[in-house]
């Protein structure tokens, strides 16, 4: 008779017992039941503090002088090589939406600029939010177009 899923058990030593702490000397974790002694760690409800916290000295982000300003509302802006469009593209058309596709841009970004690092050997037209001169002549020489569209 085979085995069934009934009887299948795990390897020799892949189950334990869980810990039960508090019962006794005996037990290795009586007493205080693996707590160490005293402090604020040993109390009741403790479960860690929150990310910063540092025990009630002022936190770091509070100890460091602020200055400038962060617009949370700006544009950011991804750049594209031309080396990866002649890696990734045919010839053609190369939309934002493409560059998603292939992975050169992250889902969230809106906002792509074309640098012109690296050569084409091929024909594009790029359809960019903005270009870099020499990403500019460098498509236009190839007999390409590079489109300005708004994002």
């Amino acid at each position: 008779m085979g085995t069934t899923l009934h009887s299948l058990k795990g390897p020799r030593g892949s189950r334990r017992n869980r810990k039960r702490i508090g019962r006794g000397p005996g037990s290795g974790t009586g007493e205080q039941s693996g707590k160490g002694v005293k402090g604020q760690k040993a109390r009741t409800g403790h479960h860690g503090a929150r990310l910063g916290f540092e025990g009630g000295q002022m936190p770091m982000q509070r100890r460091l002088p602020k200055r400038g300003f962060k617009n949370v509302f700006a544009a950011k802006t991804f750049a594209v090589n031309l080396r990866d469009l002649e890696e990734r593209f045919e010839e053609g058309t190369v939309t934002i939406t493409e560059l998603h596709g292939v992975g050169l841009i992250p889902r969230r970004c809106r906002w792509v600029k074309v640098l012109g690092s690296g050569d084409l050997s091929k024909k594009f037209v790029v359809k960019a939010n903005a270009f870099s001169a020499s990403a500019k002549d460098k498509i236009e020489k190839k007999g390409g177009r590079a489109e300005v569209v708004e994002g």
